[in-house]
């Protein structure tokens, strides 16, 4: 009885004085504020009557009384609201990770859609106030709400465990109209500020946020993380440079967490980081460093979500590392961290057998091999590979200094062409294009590896096209038209000792069911494969050749390695 009789009281106050001195609503302000943050705040009954309380007395005050008043024993109504606010947003926050189920985290739903509908009130009162003309201390009293009422509705507006249809709506609610209120057209311009004369309240939410994230509490709150995250994203360039020693050190310490759901969310918004902050920041206080060795060691967990976040986040990373390193052209390049992380890459590659895995490292390949102006390197001798030009299309990588790694390369390249990767054949289609970009930048050192290279494509073009059933007709007709790419390039890298290699080769024509396989394959790539395989007579007489013959001849051209050899040793083994 003393509970409800003490609850009452602010109720009975804002009734009573409604028309009178401010420092009476903010009494009242201090005792539910007293009710939410006390001892007795524990009791779960204190704090729905206490929450209860607040919105009934927003209700009853005017907007006029609720921004008013700057006295020191309650530091102003603003700052009161302020508090409130916060203390409001803390009830409604999900509890630790260890001790969220799943009756607490509906519990935290229903709590959230009431502190919503809370700061709704609120936020109507603020916009009332805005309108009226009368009252212009709702400036102040809005930039005291703004960054707790911000954390809350991100909070429950993401889909979460502690989330709830009601509550992200409610959520979504609250952030919208905040939006309207600061005249802020989108979330980014919120919290960097619309104009160039407005500061933004990214600060501000940093500085709500910072009690939660660091070493020892960064865990109490599982929301804080993904409010960072969330928060951290819209922010870009340029407006992230100015707070990166608040950004920076919290996207390190949730990467350096041994659940992968952590290190996936630090390394992503580490990869923002490197994506909108100046190169010549990063290098500053060997910054750069720091975030490689952060990411790179995180290469070692076989976690194949993990390692695609990281991989994107080191190629991102390269170009500034390679700002620092300075080659003086009297000695050989001195090895970079690309060097490294492709080292490691391939020593995992080799013997990783799970498909997720191995597609992931397939993906990202490429793009170390790659380079952005491959007219550089002297290549091609011929117009014929100018249609491959648009795929070299990210940052400068490697290109021939691939040579280092060639041998590796070659290891990788062949083991993963043999093995099927299920029906998109994604491995084998971005071991294809590696091998394609690997035959344009490294031309001179592919003679010496051109029957360990035609084995393999001619082995692939066989399997593929002997798989009537397990691999669709589009991807196989892209498998294949891919590897007719790559013996296109093989040819031209070798001056033509592919046609030759092929056509002296002894042994029979493959029997009729590969015939019949095969066949659509055939007719769609005919023209190319005569243009590299076919004689001359050939290729400008398929009009007037019979379809017999014509499939004939050039499934002798690919496929008579069944039994035969070069230089007396098989092709492929079927």
């Amino acid at each position: 009885m003393e509970h409800e009789s003490s609850r009452d009281s602010p109720l009975r106050e804002v009734s009573s004085l409604s028309g009178e001195w401010p420092s009476a609503l903010g009494q009242a302000f201090s005792q539910i504020l007293h009710h939410l943050t006390g001892q007795e705040s524990r009791r779960g009954k204190a704090r729905n009557a206490a929450l209860q309380d607040l919105g009934a007395l927003i209700e009853a005050t005017e907007c006029g009384q609720l921004f008013e008043g700057s006295g020191t024993s309650l530091r102003g109504m603003p700052e009161m609201l302020g508090q409130v606010a916060k203390a409001a947003e803390k009830y409604a926050s999900p509890p630790k990770e260890q001790e969220g189920r799943g009756d607490c985290h509906s519990a935290v739903a229903d709590k959230a859609a009431a502190v919503g509908l809370l700061f709704l009130k609120l936020l109507r009162k603020v916009e009332a106030a805005k309108n009226s003309l009368v009252c212009p201390a709702w400036k102040t009293g809005l930039r005291h709400l703004a960054a707790p009422i911000y954390v809350f509705a991100v909070t429950h507006s993401l889909e979460q465990p502690w989330t709830s249809p009601r509550s992200q709506e409610v959520a979504g609610e609250v952030l919208t109209l905040l939006l309207q209120v600061t005249d802020c057209g989108s979330v980014a311009g919120f919290l960097r500020g619309e104009n160039e004369d407005e500061k933004g309240t990214f600060t501000v939410i940093m500085g709500l946020l910072k009690p939660d994230l660091n070493k020892e509490s960064w865990k109490n709150n599982p929301a804080t993380k993904h409010v960072f995250s969330w928060t951290l994203q819209q922010v870009t360039r340029p407006w992230l440079n100015q707070h990166l020693e608040r950004v920076l050190p919290p996207s390190l310490l949730i990467s350096d967490d041994y659940q992968t759901e952590n290190k996936i969310l630090g390394v992503t918004c580490l990869h923002h980081i490197v994506l909108n902050v100046p190169a010549a920041d990063l290098l500053q206080y060997n910054r750069a460093h720091v975030l490689y060795h952060a990411v790179f060691n995180h290469l070692y967990t076989p976690e194949h979500q993990l390692i695609q976040a990281v991989l994107l986040c080191l190629l991102d990373l390269f170009p500034i590392l390679e700002k620092a390193l300075h080659w003086k052209g009297d000695g050989s390049r001195p090895t970079t961290p690309c060097d490294e992380v492709l080292q490691l890459v391939l020593t995992h590659m080799e013997p990783e057998h799970r498909l997720l895995l191995r597609r992931t490292y397939a993906r990202n390949l490429p793009a170390f091999v790659s380079r952005r102006v491959p007219g550089l390197l002297g290549w091609p001798p011929g117009p014929i590979l100018s249609p491959w030009y648009p795929i070299c299309s990210f940052v400068c990588r490697l290109g021939i200094l691939t040579i280092r790694h060639l041998k590796r390369l070659e290891r990788v390249i062949l083991g993963y062409l043999e093995v099927c990767d299920g029906p998109e054949e994604e491995a084998r289609l971005k071991i294809l294009e590696t091998l394609k970009l690997l035959l344009q930048y490294t031309w001179p050192r592919v003679s010496c590896r051109l029957v360990v290279l035609l084995k393999a494509l001619l082995k692939l073009i066989c399997d593929v096209a002997r798989d009537p059933n397990l691999t669709p007709a589009p991807v196989k007709n892209t498998v294949l038209e891919e590897a007719t790419d790559c013996l296109i390039l093989l040819d031209h890298c070798s001056q033509g000792q592919v046609k030759g290699l092929v056509e002296g080769m002894d042994g029979e024509v493959v029997d009729v069911a590969i015939l019949r396989s095969i066949k659509g394959w055939l007719l769609l790539h005919l023209d190319l494969i005569c243009k590299v395989h076919c004689p001359t007579a050939y290729y400008f007489s398929l009009t007037e050749m019979r379809l017999f013959n014509l499939i004939s001849f050039v499934t002798m051209v690919f496929f008579k390695a069944r039994a035969g050899s070069v230089f007396k040793k098989p092709i492929f083994d079927i």
